[in-house]
């Protein structure tokens, strides 16, 4: 009798599982029998905790556990992620808490269990927050103990093959949140074997009909070229035994899911995708890698631009391997990795060559801590958000490494594909990014929202005073940059907020002879309070935001009996706006105010003070909150431009689009956007915004236009 088998004598006959059995047999392979003792008390433990329940395939509940057990166990998982896999849902699906966990299997395995259990007894304003503080939680137990995640994927394994009991729209659902998060984490982690499951029934669940399409077409294909398959094997066989070089040649299936994403990637047919044969070539060493790939380049001829290293380069998750492809017989593409049985080893199960291979060498180690680096720079990202944003940074993160470029001292720097040279700012320093005005690459200048490309060596160049560009979010693509960029710009919309907040209650005390500067702290302290903000500069943003009346605040400060000081203060009369004040002040795009037309400021919730010109026709809608109305005036000499729209009317010929631009050009004003608007027989009418810096210099502008003879009319657009 093993030992799975006595041990299981031990087990109450109701308990015993056919499961556990078959589990308990496959630790024994690699984990002493003590540890494997400990694993069928966890099993006992779970049984009871879980008798009863059923899933909804009518099965007992605790034959998931062990299935998720089992999927660890092929990884070679050490004892304590395997208790942790057994007992991973009693907190949550049982009255059994952590503290009882951590005295009977330890602190360790308990960690473990919390971390993976979802957050069912907080309330949350919606069902993606709820999973995305979920997941968030997850992330932090992960930076503590990385095994975390290895049974949460293993659990989301066994869910999904058995995803066929699940109703069809939560089932579409745990399908679309698989083939987004949980299959990239996989891959980040390089666990190619539960990442290739997850996609293909992530896929088959979300897209049931393009899936059976895709398999059909790949079954045929297969049938038709069998033969071919079968020579091209035979050929590379034969060269290496000429060259007497011992390695062995496998052949690859493809994956459902990858066709289904290069299809899409490369918008092309289901013909042109299925007829490529992939073939794995596995050595002993890698010097023997590249001597195979100079064999199979005399064999048959490489596609140009289709080779790549990623043993010299290896990818973010460690994977290792020569990839190339080649014009096989009769032209068709064949694809070939080379790599050792090593690199093969890790390609399979990734940071969990950790666990597997303790003999003393770096190699599983490295894998952990690329890990642990990777989720380090998840936790740095910063997190004031929303759980939403956070996720949604998650996301961007786990696209998967196509760049690979270089620092001016040689070092690595690897990003995703359509990476900025903003990104790359960001990736070696939150600092360098917000401080970087220019980017060269391979020496010579370029815009900061260059995409990069493989073998780029980047340069940033940084100024001290430099901040970052609201613009930037428009086209950044790393998780890291999009989150500092975010980050910033809250922390100056609050600054700003506070600033014009102050002013604007400054300019509602006047009214009431009074002086913010004079009033006690604690009376505006208190204020703040009886408005349920925690400080004054809370209550200043709230005002500046347009969310907190100011003259209703001033009302508050104003002394217990009511009364104002005998001394008038002068009223302080409009509010000034300089053009600098930033996201707290902004311009209406209906009537597009410039410096010296008369203007009115309304308050918005949210968006602080937004100036509209007196003429404006959206002021009637306004009118009827005139609380909300604040008089505002223009400071002198104002130093920036500002958008205006201008309506011209034009005969129609060749190049007066062109002429017209350039009569702009001449005045030293810019072209922001031109469009036509109108187009009737021999005229037309043209649209352009353009950035001016006041009144003056519009009115020189028009008046060079209509000194032009294609220019029928000119005039300035108002709402």
């Amino acid at each position: 009798m093993d030992y799975a088998s006595s041990i299981l004598g031990l087990l109450p006959t109701g308990r015993r599982s056919i499961g556990v059995t078959q589990l308990l047999n496959k630790l024994e392979t690699y984990l002493p029998p003590a540890q494997v003792d400990r694993v069928r008390d966890a099993y006992e433990f779970g049984a009871e905790a879980h008798e009863g329940q059923k899933r909804l395939s009518g099965e007992p509940y605790i034959a998931h556990p062990v299935a998720v057990a089992h999927i660890l166990a092929d990884l070679h998982m050490d004892a304590p992620t395997i208790v942790a896999a057994i007992l991973h849902d009693v907190i949550e699906d049982t009255p059994t808490a952590k503290p009882e966990i951590a005295e009977r299997f330890g602190a360790d395995v308990a960690e473990l269990v919390d971390g993976v259990s979802k957050l069912d007894h907080i309330q949350f304003r919606s069902r993606a927050e709820a999973q995305a503080e979920s997941f968030r939680k997850m992330l932090l137990a992960m930076v503590r103990d990385i095994r975390v995640i290895m049974v949460k994927l293993a659990d989301r394994t066994h869910n999904m093959r058995t995803l066929g009991a699940v109703p069809p729209a939560k089932r579409r659902t745990v399908a679309r949140e698989t083939l987004e998060i949980y299959a990239p984490i996989a891959n980040r982690l390089g666990i190619h074997s539960i990442k290739s499951e997850l996609e293909e029934l992530g896929f088959k669940a979300l897209y049931p009909g393009r899936y059976r399409i895709i398999e059909k077409a790949i079954k045929k294909a297969r049938g038709n070229q069998k033969q071919f398959v079968g020579k091209i094997a035979e050929n590379l066989r034969e060269a290496l035994d000429k060259a007497g070089v011992k390695g062995r040649v496998e052949g690859r299936e493809k994956h459902l899911y990858s066709v289904y994403q290069k299809m899409r990637r490369k918008r092309a047919p289901l013909t042109s995708i299925v007829d490529v044969f992939g073939f794995r070539i596995v050595v002993d060493s890698i010097d023997t890698c590249y001597r195979v790939l100079g064999i199979v380049h005399s064999l048959y001829r490489p596609m140009p631009g289709r080779f790549k290293d990623y043993i010299a380069i290896p990818r973010v998750n460690g994977y290792q391997s020569l990839h190339t492809t080649l014009f096989g017989p009769n032209g068709m593409p064949v694809e070939v990795q080379i790599r050792t049985d090593e690199m093969h080893r890790v390609a399979e199960s990734g940071i969990a060559a950790h666990w597997q291979y303790k003999t003393g060498e770096d190699q599983g180690r490295a894998y952990r801590d690329r890990a642990s680096e990777w989720l380090q720079h998840l936790m740095e990202m910063p997190h004031g958000g929303s759980s939403e944003e956070f996720m949604e940074s998650v996301k961007l993160d786990l696209f998967p490494d196509k760049v690979y470029v270089f620092t001016p001292r040689g070092e690595i720097r690897r990003l995703p594909r359509n990476a900025t040279a903003v990104d790359f700012a960001y990736s070696v320093h939150t600092d360098i990014g917000n401080h970087c005005v220019a980017a060269k690459i391979d020496r010579r200048l370029v815009p900061l929202r260059t995409p990069l490309r493989n073998g780029q060596t980047v340069e940033i160049i940084t100024a001290k005073g430099a901040t970052p560009n609201p613009g930037w979010v428009n086209f950044v693509v790393t998780a890291k940059a999009r989150a500092a960029i975010r980050h910033y710009l809250k922390s100056l919309k609050h600054s700003e907020a506070v600033e014009l907040g102050k002013r604007l209650l400054n300019q509602a005390l006047a009214d009431l002879s009074l002086q913010l500067k004079k009033i006690p702290e604690e009376r505006v302290q208190a204020a703040a309070a009886e408005l349920n903000l925690k400080t004054p500069d809370e209550l200043f943003e709230k005002i500046g935001l347009g969310e907190r009346l100011a003259p209703l605040v001033a009302r508050r400060l104003l002394p217990p009996d009511g009364t104002t000081p005998n001394q008038p203060v002068t009223p302080s009369g409009s509010l000034a706006i300089a053009g600098t004040e930033g996201m707290v002040v902004s311009y209406a795009r209906c009537c597009f105010p410039i410096p010296n037309d008369p203007i009115m400021g309304y308050l918005s919730s949210g968006r602080g003070v937004v100036i509209h010109r007196e003429a404006c026709g959206n002021l009637r809608n306004y009118r009827k909150q005139p609380d909300k109305w604040i008089s505002v005036t223009w400071q002198p000499n104002l130093d920036r431009l500002f958008n205006v729209e201008v309506r011209i009317d034009v005969t129609n010929r060749m190049g007066v689009l062109a002429a017209i631009a350039s009569n702009i050009a001449s005045t030293e004003t810019n072209i922001e956007h031109v469009a036509v608007d109108e187009r009737d027989g021999d005229a037309s009418t043209l649209i352009f915004d353009l950035q001016v810096r006041d009144r003056k210099h519009l009115a020189s502008v028009i008046k060079n236009l209509r000194r032009m003879p294609e220019v029928l009319k000119v005039t300035r657009m108002l709402a």
